[in-house]
C-alpha cells in the first residue's frame, strides 16, 4: 500500500517505501537502508508512545526478539525503544501471509502443508530456546516465503522469565481462534505449551480453511476454546490425532516440539516433484530444500492426504481481532454465554437476558409472495391462470440474497433483510404455448445463480430441459445449455457446474460464471447418478436402474480433470455429508417393508474416500424422518413432529422432543445460538435447544395447509433471523427473540 500523507518518510535512517499494514500496536512499513538492504519497520502508534506501560512492553519485545534467530523467523536488525515513536526493524520477508494464501487458494497441498508444519516447529524451537513465548501465532503472523515459512510479529511475546511483570494489567494478549485455554483464563500460567496449542489451531486452519473453534463472535469463540472440543471435520489420520493432542485443554498433555517434528515428518506426505520448496529432516532438524522456485501451486489445492480441496471460505473476521478484550471476555469465558454484551460489529453473542443474536438495527419482520410483480420478468407465475404458485418452492441463502425457484415459479431474488423482490428472471420463450414450467436451484457460485429449468410446450408436445446461469446481481441470463437429465441429478460441486451430456451417459463440468466446458466424464451404464455438494472432490452416488444390484457405486471425481475412481456402498444408503474426513451415509435395512415401504434408518456408514474403508455405526434404535448431519450431530425430524438428536459416532440417542408441527421439513441448526429450527406444511416454525431438546417456542400458521406439499419447507438463517418459504409461495422472516412480531409487507 502506498504511504499516507501522515506517514513518516523515514525512521531511524531507513527510507520508508510503502506501508505493509497496521495493527493494534502500530504500523508496519517496508524500508530501505542506505546500503540498499530492505527491512520491515514497525512504528508504534503515536497515541500509545506516551503510555509508560505500553512503552515498557515494546522495550521488552525488543529484548525478547533479539534473542531469537533461525531459518524460519524474521530476526531484528535494528531498534530504538527510546525514540519519540519507538520503532523496530526486522528482516524483510518477500511473501504473503498464510491468511492471504488460504483466502485466495484454499487449503494447503501435501508438500506445502509439510513445509509449513515442520518450518513452524523449527521456528517455535528457536523462539522457545531464547526463553520467549510467542503468544500470538496466527495465520497473519506467518509469511509464506519462497524457501519456507517465516514467523513474524513478536509484538505481544513475553520473555518466559519476565512474563509476570505486564500481565497484571487486565490486558489479554492474543487472537481468540488461536489462543490457548490458559491464555484466556490465567495469562500468568502461559508457557511454551501455549504456542503448541496455537500451532495446532493454525494447522487446522491451513488444512481446512477454518479454525477448530470458529464462530462469528470472539466471545463465543473464546468460550469454545476453553470449554468445547475442537471441530476437526475433514482432517484424516494420522494428522487428526496429532492435532487433537496439540489442542488438549491441559498444557501438560500437549506434545513437545521434538516429538512433533518426528510425527509431522512421518505423517505428512513428501511433496510431489515440481512442487513448491519443501522441508525435509536432517536428523531431527528441518532443512529447506528448493525445487523449481518458479512453480505455482494449482489453485484447486489438496489436503495433506492428497485429495483435492475446494476453495475454502476466508477465515472469519474475528481472527484479526487482537484480544485486548479484557474483563468482558474473561467474564464470558468463566461464566458462559450471558455475561458479555459487547459483541463485534454485526454480530452478538447470546446474553443473560436472551440467547438470540442481535439483529441489524434497521431489520423488521417481513412477509412477501413469490407471485408478486417485479422490475424484470413476468407478472404472474407460469403454468397457472391466476398467477398463483403451482407447486412447492425451494429457496436457498447466499450472502444477503434469498433465491427461490420451483414449479410455475420464475427464479427470483429477495433481499434477506427487507423481503423486497430485487429481480425476477425473464420468462422463457413460448408465451401461451407453455403448458408447464419448473425451475430448480443448483446453487450460487462466482456471482452466478445456476439452475435447471424444464419447459413443456403444449402446442408442440415438447419438453425441453436446460441448465442456465443467471447473474446474481441483476437477474440477467449469462448462458444456457440443453441437457438430458433422465439418468442424472445435476449439482454445483467444488466450484463446478456438473451437468449431463446430450446422450445422458456422460457428465460435463462447466464454469459457473460462463458455462464454459472444463471436462467430460463417462457415467456407468444402467445407473442413476446424483451428485453430492461439498467435500474435497466431486462425489456421485450411482444406483442401478434395474433394481437388481445389491450395492451402489460412489464415484470420486477429480475436479481438475474428471478422472474417477469407484467406491462401493450398499444400495439402501444415501450420502448425507462428511464426518471426520469420511463420507457419512444413512442405511436402512436391506429388506423392504409392506408394499415396498422404506423402513426407518438403523445404521450410519462411514466411508474413507481415499481407501474405501467402511465403518458401520449401529443406531440405538431405528429412526424415521428426514435426517440432517450438522455440527457433528444427526437430527431426525419425523412426519409426526418428533425430533431426535443422535450421535453419528456412537449411534446413541442424545434427546427426543415431540413438537405439535404437522409434517415438518428438514431441521436447520444454528451453531452460534445452539438452536434447532424446523417448519411445518402450514408455515408454523419451532425452535428447540440444540443441546437439551427443550422446546423454546412454536409459532402460529402462516398459510393454509397444502396437500401438494408432503413435508414442510427447510429453514434459512441470516444474520440471526429465520426465513421460511411455504408451499403457497409465501416467504417470511421472523425474529427468534420475538417470533410472533407482526411482519411488514414485502
Amino acid at each position: 500500500m502506498p504511504l499516507r500523507k501522515d506517514d513518516p518518510k523515514s525512521v531511524g535512517g531507513y527510507k520508508l517505501l510503502d506501508r505493509l499494514g497496521a495493527g493494534g500496536m502500530g504500523a508496519v512499513y517496508r524500508g530501505r537502508s542506505r546500503s540498499g538492504r530492505e527491512v520491515a519497520v514497525k512504528v508504534v502508534h503515536a497515541q500509545y508512545a506516551e503510555d509508560p506501560v505500553f512503552r515498557a512492553r515494546f522495550r521488552q519485545e525488543i529484548e525478547a526478539v533479539r534473542k531469537v534467530s533461525g531459518v524460519f523467523t524474521a530476526p531484528v536488525v535494528d531498534a530504538d525503544p527510546e525514540a519519540e515513536r519507538p520503532w523496530m526493524a526486522t528482516q524483510y520477508v518477500a511473501g504473503r501471509s498464510l491468511a492471504d494464501r488460504i483466502r485466495d487458494r484454499g487449503g494447503l497441498r501435501d508438500g506445502e502443508l509439510r513445509q509449513l508444519a515442520l518450518g513452524l516447529v523449527e521456528a517455535l524451537r528457536d523462539i522457545h530456546r531464547a526463553g520467549v513465548v510467542h503468544r500470538d501465532l496466527k495465520p497473519a503472523n506467518v509469511l509464506m516465503a519462497e524457501d519456507g515459512p517465516r514467523v513474524i510479529d513478536f509484538g505481544i511475546s513475553r520473555a518466559a522469565e519476565n512474563h509476570n511483570t505486564l500481565t497484571e494489567t487486565g490486558q489479554m494478549i492474543g487472537t481468540p481462534p488461536f489462543m490457548s485455554p490458559e491464555q484466556l483464563t490465567d495469562a500468568r500460567t502461559v508457557g511454551p505449551a501455549s504456542d503448541i496449542f496455537s500451532l495446532g489451531a493454525l494447522l487446522v486452519y491451513a488444512t481446512t480453511g477454518r479454525g477448530p473453534f470458529d464462530t462469528d463472535s470472539p466471545y463465543l469463540t473464546a468460550y469454545r476454546v476453553v470449554h468445547y472440543e475442537p471441530v476437526l471435520d475433514g482432517i484424516g489420520q494420522p494428522l487428526r490425532g496429532i492435532l487433537e493432542r496439540c489442542l488438549s485443554k491441559e498444557a501438560a498433555d500437549r506434545p513437545g516440539l521434538d516429538e512433533l517434528a518426528g510425527e509431522f515428518a512421518d505423517g505428512l506426505p513428501e511433496a510431489d516433484p515440481g512442487d513448491m520448496p519443501t522441508v525435509t529432516l536432517r536428523g531431527d532438524h528441518p532443512v529447506v530444500a528448493r525445487t523449481r522456485p518458479d512453480a505455482v501451486a494449482d489453485p484447486a489445492s489438496t489436503t495433506w492426504s492428497g485429495r483435492r480441496r475446494r476453495r475454502i471460505r476466508p477465515l472469519l473476521a474475528v481472527t484479526g481481532t487482537v484480544g485486548a478484550l479484557a474483563l468482558g471476555l474473561l467474564g464470558y469465558i468463566r461464566f458462559g454465554p450471558g455475561f458479555a454484551d459487547s459483541p463485534q460489529e454485526g454480530t452478538a453473542a447470546p446474553t443473560a437476558t436472551t440467547r438470540w443474536r442481535t439483529l441489524p438495527g434497521d431489520w423488521e419482520p417481513w412477509q412477501t409472495t413469490l407471485s408478486e410483480t417485479a422490475p424484470l420478468g413476468a407478472k404472474k407465475a407460469l403454468g397457472t391462470d391466476d398467477g398463483s404458485v403451482a407447486g412447492e418452492p425451494t429457496c436457498l441463502m447466499n450472502g444477503s440474497g434469498v433465491y427461490c425457484a420451483g414449479e410455475g415459479i420464475l427464479p427470483v431474488r429477495l433481499d434477506a433483510r427487507t423481503g423486497k423482490t430485487l429481480w425476477r428472471a425473464e420468462a422463457p420463450r413460448g408465451g401461451d404455448e407453455i403448458g408447464s414450467y419448473n425451475s430448480a436451484l443448483l446453487g450460487v457460485h462466482s456471482g452466478t445463480v445456476v439452475l435447471r429449468q424444464s419447459v413443456f410446450n403444449a402446442a408442440r408436445g415438447t419438453d425441453v430441459a436446460e441448465v442456465l446461469g443467471i447473474d446474481a446481481g441483476t437477474g440477467e441470463q449469462l448462458w444456457t445449455h440443453r441437457v438430458n437429465d433422465e439418468n442424472l441429478d445435476m449439482a454445483i460441486s467444488d466450484g463446478l457446474v456438473i451437468t449431463s451430456g446430450d446422450n445422458g451417459t456422460t457428465v460435463t463440468a462447466r464454469s459457473p460464471r460462463t458455462g464454459a466446458e472444463r471436462w467430460t466424464a463417462q457415467m456407468p451404464k444402467g445407473h442413476y447418478c446424483s451428485f453430492v455438494k461439498g467435500g474435497t472432490d466431486v462425489y456421485a452416488q450411482c444406483i442401478s436402474t434395474s433394481g437388481t444390484s445389491e450395492t451402489s457405486m460412489i464415484l470420486v471425481l477429480d475436479p481438475a480433470d474428471g478422472s474417477a475412481r469407484t467406491l462401493k456402498a450398499p444400495a439402501q444408503s444415501g450420502i448425507l455429508g462428511f464426518l471426520d474426513g469420511r463420507l457419512a451415509m444413512m442405511q436402512a435395512p436391506e429388506e423392504e417393508g409392506p408394499s415396498g415401504e422404506i423402513l426407518p434408518y438403523d445404521r450410519v456408514l462411514l466411508v474413507d474416500p481415499d481407501t474405501g474403508t467402511r465403518t458401520t455405526v449401529k443406531l440405538a434404535e431405528s429412526f424415521d424422518g428426514e435426517p440432517v448431519l450438522s455440527s457433528g450431530t444427526l437430527w431426525f425430524v419425523s412426519p409426526g413432529g418428533v425430533v431426535r438428536a443422535v450421535s453419528p459416532r456412537t449411534g446413541k440417542l442424545l434427546w427426543e422432543t415431540r413438537t405439535s408441527l404437522e409434517g415438518p421439513g428438514a431441521a436447520s441448526y444454528d451453531a452460534q445460538t445452539r438452536t434447532l429450527y424446523l417448519a411445518s406444511i402450514s408455515g408454523r416454525v419451532a425452535a428447540l435447544d440444540g443441546r437439551e431438546g427443550t422446546s423454546l417456542w412454536e409459532t402460529l400458521p402462516r398459510t393454509e395447509r397444502s396437500d401438494s406439499a408432503p413435508v414442510g419447507p427447510g429453514v434459512l438463517l441470516h444474520e440471526g433471523s429465520v426465513i421460511v418459504a411455504t408451499s403457497d409461495g409465501t416467504v417470511f422472516a421472523l425474529d427468534p427473540a420475538d417470533p410472533e412480531r407482526k411482519p411488514a409487507s414485502g
